[in-house]
């Protein structure tokens, strides 16, 4: 293993522990603000404690007591804790701040969206009553042409006449509903104008603010989520108080296990010793009875063995000797002369 790797390792979790003691004594400075000298010089002492603490517990595991072994574990345990409290009070401190201005820049485009909506609703309005004013121009206009008088009175009646009178009276009638529909041509443009003006301020609070910018892509997982700004960004709180002050205690530890030497002796309490030798010569004693036996059985193998040896030395004795009889006999045979057989003769 590389020799700088162990004191990457150190860094690595000194940083770490570093940037969580200072969060967390900011953290807490800001929930005990009227003594807030003195809650960061008992945090940050706290804080050192801590990983002297977590070092201690590692290097002498094995050697101390049950209750201070258990009581340290419960301290390191609680202190983390503490800590965790004071990076999530500095976080949701930050996030306070921004969330003020996310809201007072989301009011201002609200109270423009309610103008909008107004304006809206008064240019429909104006639209209806223009269509109703077009209509009763035409019917006037009609029934002056034709000599007949037509027209539609409060109550939504056609009304037809040949009345001198009443035609004076409808021909001012006219002029009046014509009036009254160029003035809602103006008022029509003029909403429009409105929404559109509303449009382009709401734009540029998009635009110009930096919060909304921030907050964008919280803004998309809340959507996805269907859960509300806040409880999103409370999440991420959360997976960061996590892994935060943990992975610094646990990356202090395998420093420590780095750097520890290879034959350290571990040290044994006075009280100890005479049951550990007692223990080391038990395990002696019965590597010697156990190798006794077996020497014993490779002893019977052995003889085993021979006899088996001395059998097959004795066998092959008396095999050689039949093969070498009956090579001699063959011998012997080749040996003898070969008689010419009898012929017989066929008429």
């Amino acid at each position: 293993m590389n020799r700088r790797f162990p004191y990457i390792i150190l860094s690595a979790s000194l940083a770490l522990a570093g940037t969580a003691a200072y969060y967390s004594v900011f953290g807490l400075s800001k929930l005990f603000s009227a003594q807030a000298t003195a809650v960061i010089v008992m945090a940050s002492i706290l804080e050192v404690s801590k990983l002297i603490t977590a070092s201690y517990l590692h290097r002498q595991w094995k050697s101390i007591s049950f209750l201070l072994k258990t009581y340290l574990v419960t301290a390191v345990f609680i202190l983390m804790c503490i800590t965790s409290l004071g990076i999530y009070g500095f976080l949701v401190s930050a996030y306070q701040e921004t969330a003020y201005e996310l809201k007072n820049q989301e009011s201002k485009i609200s109270v423009l969206q309610l103008k909008k909506e107004r304006y809206q609703t008064s240019s429909g309005d104006v639209r209806a009553e223009k269509e109703s004013l077009n209509k009763n121009i035409s019917q006037l206009t009609a029934g002056l042409s034709n000599n007949v008088i037509q027209y539609t009175n409060s109550e939504g009646q056609v009304i037809t006449t040949t009345s001198s009178a009443t035609r004076r009276v409808l021909e001012k009638r006219l002029d009046q509903t014509i009036t009254r529909r160029d003035n809602l041509y103006t008022m029509e443009i003029a909403y429009s104008d409105s929404v559109s003006n509303l449009d382009q301020q709401m734009l540029k609070l998009q635009i110009d603010s930096k919060v909304l910018a921030e907050v964008g892509p919280i803004k998309y997982v809340a959507q996805q989520v269907n859960q509300s700004v806040d409880i999103v960004v409370n999440w991420f709180i959360l997976l960061f108080i996590f892994v935060f002050d943990p992975l610094a205690i646990m990356l202090l530890i395998a420093a420590n296990r780095l750097f520890k030497p290879k034959d350290e002796v571990v040290e044994v309490a006075e009280e100890d010793v005479s049951k550990v030798i007692d223990d080391k010569l038990s395990e002696v004693i019965d590597e010697t009875n156990i190798l006794k036996k077996k020497n014993k059985q490779l002893i019977n193998l052995t003889q085993k063995d021979n006899l088996t040896i001395q059998t097959l030395q004795h066998d092959n004795e008396e095999l050689t000797n039949k093969i070498t009889e009956l090579t001699t006999d063959i011998y012997k045979e080749k040996q003898k002369p070969i008689k010419n057989p009898k012929t017989k003769v066929i008429s």
